[in-house]
């Protein structure tokens, strides 16, 4: 079996040194279309891949929240839920915000395979100064823990983190709000709460937009020790948020659904809360891949055109190993071989082209607001299996045809004519 498919190797090969520059110019187009296949592809995943890294860290993998997903009935609606009269004009009954045993549930969150949680205290506040009055969204949080739960700390410049233990009274601000207050680093701001209470916090570090770091804060967005937002909100020992950071980010959805179940709240994954993004990217995916595959396309007809022409020119040929034995198996496997050949040839050469392409797309000096960025580019080997993959299936397609029709050759009609 293996000599008999040497046989037809040989046969094939013979074929294309004979037609060496039509073999030459179908590989050089799979080489190209597999070329552009890794670059386009490259970046697009390269990006995409970028954009997914920097929502899963710019954010905890799951946040709970003091929300239920379906409101709680009303004890009127409880009582007589089933009767035959209708309650109006009943004063709903009021609940105190917050999470209920939220410190259980933050152990059981900490109990997740590789999980770090925290808790959060999050409300709108006013911050004044020099007569300028802004609103904003104060964090309370854990300095010891946050850090770790986002990319927050690459960030901060003039301070970090752990300055609000050094400084209870102390509030990390964005620069943007920094700047329409005009206040600098060390001033000292008059926040009140929406409670009513009023403390004088001093700005002890400022979040810098960076595009690079993976983290980015709203502009009006604002840190605090976490005891200190309960004194500012007058909610002593309340949390109203939970955050998480799970081992693997792609369970986040799958433990977020699992413990929501069991604590009631609502357990916000990363994959929830990107999920209209997440829905964009595949639409971007099959775009992206529909153009590329166009190129290979294009690419498979110079395989089609040399086989198509080789069948051709050899039909006499063809009905002389017919005569001599040959079935139309294996007349339809030397042209199978001579484009599966091609293709091989063309996706080497392709890959030594897309890793060049590759190359020159990192080395394009890109600046983001006056910084230097680098491009991000997918050189997995995974990108390389598939160029190879759609290139060979091309082949084989491309040359499955007058493959077919080699296989028809009558010989007996062929050498009569010949003769």
């Amino acid at each position: 079996m293996i000599r008999a498919w040497l046989v037809l190797a040989n046969v094939a090969f013979a074929h294309l040194l004979v037609r060496t520059r039509q073999t030459l110019v179908a590989t050089l187009g799979v080489a190209v279309g597999v070329g552009f296949f890794l670059a386009v592809s490259g970046m697009m995943s390269g990006s995409q891949s970028d954009f997914i890294r920097t929502l899963i860290d710019s954010a905890p993998h799951i946040i709970v929240r003091d929300e239920q997903r379906a409101p709680s009935l009303q004890p009127a609606a409880e009582a007589f839920g089933q009767a035959a009269v209708q309650v109006r004009g009943v004063r709903p009954q009021d609940e105190v915000r917050g999470l209920k045993g939220w410190s259980a549930m933050l152990d059981d969150a900490r109990a997740l395979p590789g999980a770090i949680a925290a808790p959060t205290l999050t409300g709108g506040a006013a911050v004044r100064y020099a007569g300028r009055t802004e609103a904003i969204s104060l964090n309370g949080i854990d300095p010891r823990v946050e850090g770790k739960l986002i990319k927050i700390e690459e960030t901060l410049v003039g301070g970090g983190l752990s300055d609000l233990l050094a400084r209870p009274d102390g509030v990390i601000v964005t620069r943007p709000l920094a700047d329409r207050l005009g206040a600098k680093l060390g001033d000292t701001l008059v926040v009140t709460s929406t409670a009513g209470v009023l403390l004088r916090m001093r700005i002890v570090a400022l979040v810098e937009p960076d595009a690079r770091a993976g983290f980015y804060a709203g502009d009006n967005t604002a840190y605090a020790l976490l005891r200190t937002a309960q004194v500012l909100f007058a909610r002593p020992n309340i949390v109203n948020q939970l955050h998480i950071k799970v081992g693997d980010p792609d369970d986040a959805q799958a433990e977020a659904e699992a413990l929501e179940a069991r604590w009631g709240y609502k357990w916000e994954s990363w994959q929830e809360r990107s999920r209209d993004i997440l829905n964009l990217l595949v639409v971007r995916n099959v775009i992206m891949y529909a153009v590329i595959s166009a190129i290979l396309l294009v690419a498979s007809f110079g395989i089609y055109t040399a086989v198509s022409t080789s069948v051709t020119d050899k039909r006499r040929d063809i009905a002389i190993l017919r005569a001599m034995g040959f079935t139309d198996r294996d007349v339809e496997g030397i042209f199978l071989i001579e484009g599966l050949v091609v293709g091989v040839l063309g996706a080497l050469a392709g890959f030594l082209l897309g890793a060049a392409l590759l190359e020159a797309l990192a080395r394009i000096p890109l600046t983001v607001d006056g910084k230097p960025l680098e491009l991000p580019l997918d050189r997995g080997i995974g990108q390389y299996a598939i160029a190879g993959a759609a290139s060979l299936l091309s082949a084989l397609v491309a040359a499955w045809l007058p493959a077919r029709k080699a296989a028809s050759v009558d010989p007996v009609d062929i050498l009569r004519g010949a003769a």
